[in-house]
């Protein structure tokens, strides 16, 4: 069975997963039964505010949480955006300092220096930060939230995320943890005081963001007051209720999709530096997520890669993960200094089989030659 009915392979789809069956099923049971305004009070009203809450009671099982702790988003962006903005507003007597790894997520960045001032934590060459330098700067006069993120979408490797938890607790600080990659791939710990995670990551729909803010913490909006707290209007409960059971169903065979999927990327890996010339495959081998892998190929261009690999029916990433249509060099790599172009992301989906791998090992070295060929690189 091959990844998708048209023989595409899917090796890239990091938080925009083709549906999972539950999902569909659930979102197709939801349209009928879930259509109405939560907020009413009708019977039909009531009916879609129950199954709300049981999307909330689901997604705190799963996820580790109480039910109140759970709040409900547009994107996981969103997410990102209403935790810092909201606890940097709500903690400015302490300061404004958002202290946060070189290597988080562009939005979280970005809402860094929008709701007060950014402080990065730089990372080794395996894209990972040390805990001694995260508790220096969590620790410096200032600080309103810290943030590191469970493991990098974009290369995989883990962070140190319950040192990290230690150092902002014994600071005085809440820590937003970014676990938008790993949710539904990899166990994910409870050190944390808020947590992101994005459905679309692990086949739910997109449209929808999950956002988990441990009682205690202090927070204040920096938007108009509204009954939904955290995402004024509220969200689609048949994409609520969707996404909690797509996350039901990928924790329920995590472990066989976990290790069939980190056999497949150190296949990749193995493959890749030996018959690849000119290649520098980045990320700790070892601590990292199953599914996720990004390399860079010298003297060519990512784009280009992308566009043969996708002619010959492969479904890959190149640049950032979190801003590939801007077409600017990975801040990522470019953290870890390492080869900014040329790079081919990969996030393999769950139904890639190993057949579909060896046939891309067998693909990539003629393609990577073809490119460039293409762009007269030949040679150097």
């Amino acid at each position: 069975m091959t990844s998708a009915s048209t023989d595409r392979v899917l090796l890239e789809v990091s938080g925009a997963a083709p549906w999972h069956p539950a999902a569909r099923e659930a979102f197709a049971a939801l349209v009928e039964q879930g259509w109405a305004d939560p907020r009413r009070l009708s019977t039909e009203g009531r009916r879609a505010r129950h199954l709300l809450e049981a999307a909330r009671e689901s997604l705190a099982a799963s996820l580790g949480a109480r039910t109140e702790e759970v709040h409900l988003t547009s994107s996981h962006t969103q997410s990102l955006h209403q935790a810092v903005r909201a606890v940097v507003r709500g903690r400015r007597r302490v300061g404004t300092g958002v202290v946060a790894s070189a290597v988080e997520r562009e939005a979280l960045l970005a809402a860094a220096r929008f709701a007060g001032e950014l402080r990065p934590v730089a990372v080794d060459a395996l894209g990972r930060v040390a805990p001694e330098d995260f508790r220096t700067a969590v620790s410096s006069p200032g600080v309103a939230l810290a943030a590191l993120q469970h493991a990098n979408g974009e290369v995989g490797t883990r962070q140190p995320v319950a040192e990290a938890h230690e150092a902002a607790r014994a600071a005085g600080v809440p820590l937003l943890v970014d676990a938008g990659a790993s949710v539904g791939h990899v166990a994910v710990p409870g050190t944390w005081d808020l947590l992101a995670a994005d459905p679309g990551d692990w086949g739910g729909p997109t449209g929808v963001g999950v956002l988990l803010v441990r009682s205690g913490v202090r927070w204040s909006p920096d938007w108009p007051e509204d009954e939904d707290a955290w995402f004024p209007g509220g969200v689609s409960v048949p994409a609520a209720f969707a996404a909690a059971t797509a996350l039901e169903a990928a924790l329920a065979d995590r472990r066989e999709a976990e290790s069939r999927r980190r056999r497949q990327v150190a296949r990749i890996r193995e493959r890749v530096a030996v018959e690849v010339p000119d290649v520098d495959v980045v990320g700790d081998p070892e601590d990292r997520l199953p599914h996720v892998l990004t390399f860079s190929c010298l003297y060519v261009d990512g784009e280009a890669l992308v566009r043969a690999l996708d002619e010959e029916g492969f479904v890959v990433g190149s640049g950032s993960a979190c801003s590939a249509r801007s077409q600017t060099p990975s801040h990522v790599l470019e953290a870890m200094g390492a080869l900014t172009h040329g790079n081919l992301r990969l996030a393999l989906h769950r139904s890639v089989t190993d057949e579909d791998v060896e046939r891309f090992c067998e693909v990539l070295p003629r393609v990577v030659a073809r490119v460039r060929a293409t762009l007269g690189a030949e040679g150097l």
